[in-house]
């Protein structure tokens, strides 16, 4: 389809003008992905819809990636395979093309989430495995408490789970994903126990929550946070969660079966 550049965003978050430095931020967790091969069971062609920059693509079967930003795209790895430019809501690909199809952490970004997850299930002769996150289960990150309007969008933004579970497959497992204390992955609740490292910019450049959140409060949440901190009310509160090995979250695996 052309590597072009696309005059609106493909889904609700403008990846070239702010997915810069993305892959530096977002990696592969290793136990997270773990879950993800898994799930993919011995599928053998496996397609990649929001692949991004390549998290949690599989090295040892042979991958089809799709990618609408060339922000994205640009950003894959010499080892990741180029990847086809196109949206979930419309693959190119013929009705059970895959062993497998997969979406890591994106689904919530279709323009038309519905449309695309059915679109998974039409080229997949297998499992359909989501990687996302339970929007009504947000607020049991303590950042609910610093930043509530990012709590408030991010739960308007991420499908309902059973409803996910209903377009994927005629049975869907729904699994909570614990997330580790040292997840190399950096979306938010990643940092449940490294609280500091939400002051960086850099972070929070990579996680499109604060996108979506006014500029005024996102300065205010950080600075409620740095205060906190500071003074030793984040560590009365939470200080436990330094230690904690695991987060047990709002993250989600999700495995549909035709």
């Amino acid at each position: 389809m052309g590597d072009r550049l696309r005059t609106t965003p493909a889904g609700d978050f403008d990846y070239e003008r702010h997915g810069q430095g993305y892959a530096v931020q977002r990696r592969t967790d290793p136990r997270i992905a773990a879950l993800v091969q898994q799930a993919l069971g011995d599928a053998t062609t496996v397609l990649n819809v929001g692949a991004g920059a390549g998290s949690y693509e599989p090295e040892d079967r042979y991958v089809v990636a799709v990618e609408p930003s060339p922000a994205m795209r640009a950003q894959r790895p010499p080892t990741r395979v180029p990847a086809v430019d196109a949206t979930a809501e419309r693959l190119p690909f013929d009705k059970g093309t895959f062993d497998a199809a997969m979406a890591t952490i994106t689904v919530h970004q279709w323009s038309d989430t519905e449309q695309g997850l059915r679109e998974l299930r039409r080229v997949s002769r297998g499992p359909v495995v989501i990687l996302t996150f339970d929007g009504d289960a947000l607020d049991l990150f303590w950042l609910a408490e610093y930043a509530p309007e990012l709590i408030a969008v991010e739960s308007r933004r991420y499908p309902k789970i059973d409803h996910i579970a209903s377009l994927i497959g005629r049975t869907t497992e729904v699994t909570t994903v614990p997330i580790p204390l040292d997840c190399v992955d950096g979306f938010t609740e990643a940092y449940y126990g490294r609280p500091e490292r939400l002051l960086d910019p850099a972070v929070r450049r990579s996680q499109s929550a604060w996108g979506f959140v006014d500029p005024t409060e996102h300065d205010q949440s950080v600075t409620r946070l740095h205060d906190d901190l500071a003074n030793g009310t984040w560590d009365t509160n939470h200080g436990h969660l330094r230690t904690q090995p695991e987060f047990l979250g709002s993250l989600r695996l999700l495995v549909g079966h035709p």
